[in-house]
């Protein structure tokens, strides 16, 4: 560990940013800038990056899992928590609104994925003197690549009907006919964002947690475009409603990633990067697929999929009571919400499934404390980047490139 710490200090002195090393790799500097060297020094912050598990460690949460996955939740509630998931989330979002999770601001630290290549230029630019470095300790690991990430997400599964106040060009996208976009593209002119170069989708957009950092690096790239969704109206009115939205650069709809045959409003094959962060956990497991087959569709060849959510054995896991368990892995929250714990073998198997080529794949262990309480708790979280191969073609893609540059 104290090598480890040696090599990570020599290279910020030399003003490096070591990166992350990709799927199959251990990296040979920390995830983070906080590394736990001294275990009697572990209350003195509250969170500790690139942790270990002792063998002792490992062994108790294996038993904590069986012990509150002995009894599960009956199948007449599992089939109820299913069909009223919506329901969950909007009166999760009536309550809390905004004020429950953080911004995002890690975001793009972890996924510079998130800007298109001129953004990335110029970013790289205003990043490289060694000031910047040596004043912000968050930035000091591959491209700020060292997060401070919160736990969550807004998430789906059935949603019925659509938020007051759509505008009239959301409606007209809510009352296409299904089987006409599967067959082709829409209209231009029904096509919002079909002027950008660069497309983004967050699945899952909650009250905007992301959303509004990402728009607020948009906002000097008029060529990127944003779209957002989730199956909560409640917390898509809350998107659409917020000071910093912009309709010129932004469309933000309800939409239930786990019906197929719900058109998106736009074609398939066009999106740059699809945001996947604190999302598939909420989805019954059985549907995970589906979803992320869907969501593969709508990349253009080179696509980028960025993926977090919670890891087996996380904290949030292991505090979960007796009866609250559905599956093995997949609990209910008291307020009906769900939650899985994803291994970094799922992760990789499903997306791979899913036609994508897997450029990043890690298990984020953590160490956060409680120092008034001196407790100690495990955060697990599972990241990974998955690409769509640039030789696939859509023929969707082609008729849209097509369209634009006849209109």
């Amino acid at each position: 560990m104290n090598m480890i710490w040696r090599n990570s200090t020599s290279c910020l002195r030399l003003g490096k940013v070591p990166q992350r090393y990709q799927s199959g790799y251990h990296p040979v500097a920390p995830l983070g800038s906080r590394i736990l060297t001294d275990p009697a020094k572990v209350f003195e912050h509250n969170m500790w990056d690139h942790m270990q598990w002792s063998n002792e460690e490992e062994e108790a949460a294996r038993k904590k899992v069986k012990e509150n996955s002995a009894v599960q939740v009956l199948l007449e509630e599992q089939v109820k928590f299913e069909r009223e998931a919506s329901k969950y989330w909007n009166i999760f979002y009536k309550i809390h609104k905004n004020k429950f999770f953080k911004d995002r601001n890690w975001l793009l630290r972890e996924f510079p994925e998130i800007l298109s290549f001129d953004q990335k230029t110029e970013e790289k630019a205003r990043e490289s003197s060694w000031d910047h470095v040596k004043n912000s300790a968050t930035n000091c690991f591959s491209r700020m690549y060292c997060p401070n990430v919160p736990e969550e997400k807004s998430h789906y599964v059935k949603s019925s009907g659509s938020s007051e106040g759509q505008s009239k060009t959301e409606s007209d996208f809510s009352n296409l006919d299904s089987e006409k976009h599967k067959k082709g593209p829409m209209k231009t002119e029904l096509f919002p964002g079909s002027n950008a170069s660069f497309r983004i989708l967050e699945v899952g957009c909650g009250a905007g947690n992301s959303v509004f950092p990402i728009l607020n690096t948009l906002q000097n790239s008029p060529e990127s475009f944003l779209y957002c969704c989730d199956f909560a109206s409640g917390a898509v009115e809350l998107v659409k409603s917020h000071s910093s939205y912009r309709a010129a650069q932004c469309f933000a709809f309800v939409h239930d990633v786990c019906d197929d045959g719900l058109p998106y409003p736009f074609p398939d094959g066009i999106l740059d990067v699809i945001l996947l962060v604190f999302v598939l956990s909420s989805i019954h497991p059985d549907r995970m697929q589906d979803v992320v087959n869907r969501l593969s569709n709508l990349l253009k060849p080179g696509g980028m999929l960025l993926f977090r959510d919670y890891g087996r054995y996380d904290k949030t896991q292991l505090r979960f009571k007796k009866g609250r368990c559905l599956s093995e892995n997949f609990y209910v929250r008291g307020d009906g919400t769900r939650a899985y714990f994803f291994t970094k073998g799922e992760v990789h198997s499903m997306f791979c499934k899913a036609s994508l080529d897997e450029k990043q794949n890690l298990v984020d262990h953590r160490l956060q404390v409680n120092r008034k309480k001196q407790v100690k708790m495990h955060r697990v979280w599972v990241q990974g980047k998955f690409q769509k191969p640039l030789h696939q073609t859509q023929n969707s893609s082609n008729m849209v490139s097509t369209l634009l540059s006849q209109d």
